[in-house]
């Protein structure tokens, strides 16, 4: 079960993304007491349902987790509005809290580090994908994917998620979709999630993750989104390297953040700042 929860009570608000599928509950933004806050997470989560609690920050409200023993695991530059967003988590249980991979991909992100920046050549034809799309979507990630922290495998949910404000974007071949990527915009919070990105194993030579990234960048920017950033699994090469040869900085890492392509997975964080391409 994924939910959205807004909670609004005296002193506080707060936009609550609750996980049972990934076992988390993420506070995505909040004003007001931080206290109020904390006492709500906590009842949450004497469930036992969570078994990680994120809280996403601004500077003057990260001290006060710091000090209820949550650990800064990284940010993103000008996410509130052209504020910072700290990543603050708490870690419920000992196995949640410990990484089996945790140097390999650090010997992963040194050699992505390494590479030049090398933007996408030539011209591919490239669409923006309306629900008309969402069953061929769903069938990609299907694909692409054996497990993966949200529904993507369901059209409805494909559908639902632009109706959002989610940017789908795609390649096709012979009338089949073979990549797709998305961005997951806040228009509160002026920031956009580029994420979902998926091509079918016969095409992954072909460079076209670039081409999807770049076309969302400029639909962003269309839509006055300046701040891009992404969560890519820590122990792809591949993804990690498209978005750092994109410009894109590293920004920290999501210990066991989500269970995605076979397994709970530790995600990195890149973020770039669109006004200044």
């Amino acid at each position: 079960m994924q939910t959205y929860e807004y909670i609004k009570k005296p002193k506080i608000e707060a936009a609550i993304y609750k996980d049972g599928y990934n076992r988390r509950l993420r506070v995505d933004e909040f004003r007001g007491n931080p206290v109020l806050l904390w006492e709500y997470v906590k009842k949450e989560t004497q469930s036992n349902l969570y078994e990680k609690v994120i809280v996403k920050a601004r500077r003057d409200q990260s001290l006060f987790f710091f000090e209820k023993g949550f650990i800064l695991e990284g940010g993103v530059n000008a996410y509130f509005n052209g504020d910072k967003a700290f990543f603050m988590s708490k870690f419920l249980t000992d196995e949640r809290r410990n990484s089996s991979y945790w140097r390999d991909e650090d010997s992963i992100l040194q050699s992505v580090q390494e590479l030049g920046s090398h933007e996408s050549g030539g011209l591919i034809p490239i669409s923006v994908a309306t629900q008309d799309h969402a069953g061929q979507l769903a069938d990609l990630y299907q694909e692409v994917f054996k497990l993966y922290p949200v529904p993507l495998h369901n059209p409805d949910y494909v559908r639902e998620s632009m109706k959002s404000g989610t940017i789908f974007v795609y390649i096709e071949e012979g009338g089949r979709i073979i990549s797709a990527a998305s961005a997951d915009v806040s228009s509160t919070c002026k920031n956009a999630e580029l994420t979902d990105c998926a091509t079918r194993s016969s095409y992954r030579k072909g460079g076209y993750m670039k081409h999807l990234i770049q076309k969302l960048e400029w639909e962003l920017l269309n839509r006055d989104i300046f701040c891009a950033y992404t969560i890519a699994r820590a122990l792809s090469f591949g993804m990690n390297a498209v978005f750092h040869q994109l410009g894109y900085r590293y920004g920290g890492r999501l210990a066991n953040n989500c269970i995605i392509f076979d397994k709970m997975e530790d995600m990195n964080i890149w973020e770039k700042d669109l006004s200044v391409m």
